[in-house]
């Protein structure tokens, strides 16, 4: 991650720790992309290529039910002789879910390219049309919302997709109009509704908020270029007399702005959440954008509902014009506009005008709005600019949970999604900290829906693969109080009467509990327990390395050897993961010592990671240095002594014979390369042999040739003290990991997922950032 203007990103979560995931998933069953919430019932229905399951919120592993939804082969028949892929086209994919009532479920799928809709809890048979409930491809971005009994929908109408709508499903159906200047070619994200008549002083009606992207027809370009837009509509809309009927009157759209420090195109909207407060003019809109340029910069942006409100209250339209080239500006409206105003819902104002409903409008408010549903000012973030800026894999799916510390305040906890991996951060006055980052699955699928039970206090998200439930928060996994502390978790708090991290919703505010939240102040946590030294060998002319796992990407290695500060060099090289001493020698021998320093708010903290004495190694019953051919002992306790545990042998390793030392005299050093030379002359007469007998016999095709290890087992082995000898391309370990375990702040793990139930990620050595994750722009959420 990347700092940008005055925000700060600050990886917390990384060391050794389990962090435990339970998995639901079913042999044969894909695309785990819908989902409903049922907080009341403690059911998460979760809906997939033909099936829909039931699942126990508190442990999605339980399944309570399950209903088959396959399509029929007549169908699946007819879907084929229109171009389509019979096993992965034609098929039943479930797009939509929502509540009607506490005992019945609205259900909608893509049924082979030939939308259908049905009800829960069992399929009562009764299928409907569901042609602009429901996309028609199942990979089609698309949105859907149940107000009451009426289902608002934005998909494609027809078979090529090509003709999209926004749709009221009810006794008073009502869509948009088919032209460009309503729709062109958008890409739909997010639906929701807000309760706007509640407490309104001029009888407003509620609205349905819609966030989609789309070709703009506002910029004079050489090519298409995307915009991101929010539009709305009134729930009361009933369409217009004569002009727009069965169509909407109060359909208004506008730009949304999420700009990033460079120049560049504008950012694409690919996910939103409303985080709701019980004033609806308080509540926010929060959006993750991507790139549609070279750039690999994402971003979150807040919006407010009260701004979103006023432009498409009070703000100017734009309007077409046509130009000498014959082509078709956009450009402000500064002519007369209609009363009552276009685009506005029923309110007092229009009643007292004798209008009580929008079949009431005249003809020139519907006309304007008709011709002109383009706001002129775009919506602007509501801190001026993006909350965070990333760069690398995009963020593509957003949730947002308020969090009450225990200072009393609130704070907003986004888990954002990427391509594989889940992260979560929170803003502290301008300054946004990025607590932790999680894969969720083990081969790397992308995460196609994310939801967040606040109730449950779980994150739940879905992907071709199978769904994953995680808790929002693990405050057991800070082992100390400064890392407690310094994770600034505010799910999280350090007690000191049980010397645990603890979640807050157990604690109350009392002497006993330390959070800070806003400073990271660790003043008040008790003193560190020292670090234990680990004492090593250290064999002349190898090169060492000592390993260093800091708890912060914000945080710097400082390496000390005795009293002096060590830099990269000729003979030094720091890295992430530690130190490499080169080509050590006897004057190498001593004290290293490996310190945390991280600065937050002008404040240094300096934490002492790993400490390691490099001994020479001598012969334990000579005293001596061993010679070229001296074997070193195989057990580890002659090599390694730590001050208070013993390592014991590693299984399957064996220890480097060391090289010869530099005394050795010349007619030695000529002897062993005879030797060398005449055994690589037989090897290559031997394997001469062996390949003139194989082509003999015609079996070519039975060589194999031996993988080089992965790159994640490499990754494994970087923590590893090691002896490397200078002139040899084998590497082989000497002993275990050395020092403390490191507590986590930051973590990259992988789960070995066997079935459903519970899972674990085991700790890995390197830890990447966001940089090296995928891209998601397969279907939308429901």
């Amino acid at each position: 991650l990347l700092v940008f203007s005055k925000l700060a990103f600050c990886f917390l979560l990384w060391g050794h720790f389990s962090y435990e995931l339970k998995l639901f998933r079913e042999e044969g069953i894909y695309n785990y992309s819908t989902m409903l919430m049922r907080e009341d019932l403690g059911v998460m229905l979760l809906g997939a290529r033909e099936a829909i399951y039931a699942l126990n919120m508190s442990n999605i592993s339980v399944k309570n039910a399950t209903v088959y939804w396959r399509v029929t082969e007549d169908k699946q028949r007819d879907c084929t002789y229109k171009g389509k892929s019979a096993e992965v086209e034609c098929r039943n994919y479930i797009r939509t879910l929502h509540r009607v009532n506490d005992s019945t479920m609205y259900v909608c799928g893509t049924n082979a390219f030939s939308p259908t809709c049905d009800y829960l809890l069992t399929l009562q048979g009764k299928p409907e049309e569901g042609k602009g409930k429901c996309p028609f491809d199942p990979f089609q971005r698309y949105s859907s919302l149940m107000v009451g009994n009426d289902l608002y929908s934005a998909t494609s109408i027809n078979f090529l997709g090509s003709e999209p709508v926004v749709l009221r499903s009810s006794n008073l159906a009502l869509r948009t109009e088919f032209k460009s200047s309503w729709l062109n070619e958008p890409n739909f994200v997010y639906m929701d509704f807000v309760d706007e008549s509640f407490d309104s002083p001029d009888g407003d009606d509620d609205k349905v908020y819609l966030f989609f992207s789309e070709n703009a027809i506002e910029y004079d370009f050489y090519r298409k270029v995307s915009v991101s837009r929010v539009a709305r509509v009134c729930k009361g809309d009933m369409g217009g007399q004569r002009t727009l009927q069965r169509k909407w009157t109060s359909f208004l759209k506008a730009r949304l702005d999420c700009s990033l420090s460079e120049p560049s195109l504008p950012s694409i909207v690919q996910d939103v959440f409303l985080l709701r407060h019980k004033d609806w003019r308080k509540s926010v809109f929060y959006a993750v954008f991507t790139p549609q340029s070279l750039s690999q910069k994402s971003a979150v942006c807040a919006y407010s509902v009260s701004a979103i409100r006023d432009i498409f209250n009070e703000g100017k339209f734009k309007t077409s014009v046509a130009v000498e080239t014959s082509h078709v500006k956009w450009v402000m409206y500064t002519g007369e506009v209609p009363v009552p105003r276009p685009g506005a819902c029923i309110n007092n104002m229009v009643r007292k005008m004798g209008m009580n409903r929008s079949l009431d409008l005249p003809d020139k408010t519907l006309q304007f709005i008709r011709d002109r549903p383009l706001m002129d000012e775009a919506v602007r973030p509501l801190t001026g600019g993006p909350l965070l800026i990333t760069k690398g894999a995009p963020l593509t799916r957003i949730v947002v949970d308020s969090v009450q510390g225990l200072d009393g305040e609130k704070y907003n906890v986004m888990f954002i999604g990427t391509g594989k991996k889940r992260a979560k951060a929170v803003n502290y006055d301008g300054e946004m900290f990025i607590i932790e980052e999680v894969q969720l699955y083990e081969n790397h699928e992308p995460i196609s829906i994310l939801r967040l039970s606040s109730t449950e206090g779980q994150v739940y998200a879905g992907s071709t693969f199978g769904a994953v439930q995680m808790p929002v928060s693990n405050c057991s996994r800070y082992e100390t109080c400064v890392d407690c502390i310094l994770a600034r978790d505010p799910y999280c708090a350090w007690d000191l009467s049980t010397k645990q991290c603890s979640s807050v919703n157990t604690l109350s505010p009392s002497p006993d509990t330390i959070q800070s939240l806003k400073k990271g102040d660790v003043s008040q946590c008790p003193p560190l327990d020292p670090v234990t030294a680990v004492e090593l060998v250290l064999i002349p002319e190898n090169n060492i390395q000592l390993p260093c796992q800091l708890h912060s990407n914000l945080a710097v290695a400082d390496w000390r050897f005795g009293n002096h500060t060590l830099h990269s060099n000729n003979k030094y090289y720091i890295y992430s993961g530690g130190l490499l001493i080169l080509s050590a020698s006897e004057t190498d021998a001593g004290q290293y010592s490996c310190d945390s320093v991280e600065e937050i708010n002008g404040q240094k903290y300096n934490q002492t990671v790993a400490v390691y004495r490099l001994q020479l190694y001598s012969d334990p019953t000579t005293g001596i240095l061993p010679t070229f051919g001296t074997e070193v002992p195989s057990t580890t306790e002659a090599i390694h002594k730590p001050i208070h545990l013993t390592p014991g042998p590693v299984p399957g390793l064996t220890i480097d014979e060391p090289l010869s030392p530099a005394s050795q005299n010349d007619s030695g050093r000529i002897t062993h390369l005879q030797v060398a030379v005449a055994m690589l002359s037989l090897i290559c007469l031997s394997l001469m042999g062996v390949i003139f007998w194989i082509w003999s016999r015609g079996h070519w095709e039975r060589l194999k040739f031996v993988q080089r290890p992965s790159e994640s087992e490499a990754r494994k082995q970087s923590t590893e003290y090691r002896q490397i000898p200078n002139r040899t391309s084998e590497v082989k370990l000497l002993g275990p990991e050395s020092g403390r375990p490191y507590s986590a702040n930051n973590n990259h793990p992988a789960v070995d997922f066997k079935g459903n139930g519970e899972h674990h990620f085991p700790p890995m050595a390197n830890i990447s950032s966001l940089d090296g994750l995928g891209y998601i722009n397969d279907e939308s959420e429901i």
